[in-house]
């Protein structure tokens, strides 16, 4: 495969160019900056893009928004992100769209040389690779998030007078507001929630079911 590297470090950044042309891959481009990485993905078109979540010049979050850009602009590029750490909300963001040809894993896997070499050719054959202390971890953070924990204090007043089964007439009269500003906050904890719209779903119905599910 023809690679590109974006990472920081020289020392691992030289030595995933070493390991990869010894097992047979082609490394086009190895820089150390997200900015850089996209310029150089657009000119040599290669097949895999290996590249850290924290980068120059913040060392935050440039990797995974370069990842997401890069999707964004070649969808078939794979991509195979490592992190020092699990970062919850950057895994997340990237784990939310397409995972065809998407690895996340730790640094740590790369000692592991058999492994992640089967990691960068099961990810560039359109695979996807998620580090099982990933996995772990976000999913015990959907078990810990409280649904309605987005909702402002007036979304929550609303939702609570619709699980008492009140129209948007009798709930803007409860308020003492106008339905359209009814309207309004029911639209946003639909949008907060999750409930697009469906043909069989009622989601007003879905909604009041988060709300008891919460209380």
């Amino acid at each position: 495969m023809r690679i590109v590297i974006a990472e920081d470090s020289a020392l691992l950044r030289d030595g995933l160019v070493r390991m990869l042309e010894a097992n047979g891959h082609e490394v086009v481009a190895s820089v150390g900056d997200a900015a850089e990485l996209v310029n150089v993905v657009g000119a040599d078109e290669p097949d895999l893009v290996v590249l850290d979540v924290r980068m120059p010049p913040t060392h935050t979050d440039e990797g995974i928004r370069a990842a997401l850009e890069l999707r964004g602009r070649w969808p078939e590029l794979a991509v195979l992100v490592l992190s020092q750490y699990v970062e919850e909300n950057y895994a997340s963001d990237l784990l939310s769209g397409d995972l065809g040809g998407i690895a996340y894993v730790l640094k740590d896997r790369i000692t592991d040389v058999s492994d992640f070499l089967e990691t960068v050719d099961r990810v560039g054959a359109g695979g996807t690779v998620i580090d099982p202390e990933v996995v772990s971890q976000l999913l015990a953070r959907t078990r810990r998030r409280e649904p309605l924990e987005d909702l402002s204090p007036r979304e929550r007043e609303v939702l609570a007078l619709m699980a008492e089964g009140r129209s948007n007439v009798a709930i803007a009269e409860k308020l003492v507001v106008t339905q359209r500003a009814v309207e309004k906050h029911v639209k946003s904890i639909f949008q907060k929630l999750r409930l697009p719209p469906a043909e069989t779903d009622h989601r007003r119905v879905l909604a009041v079911l988060r709300y008891l599910e919460a209380r």
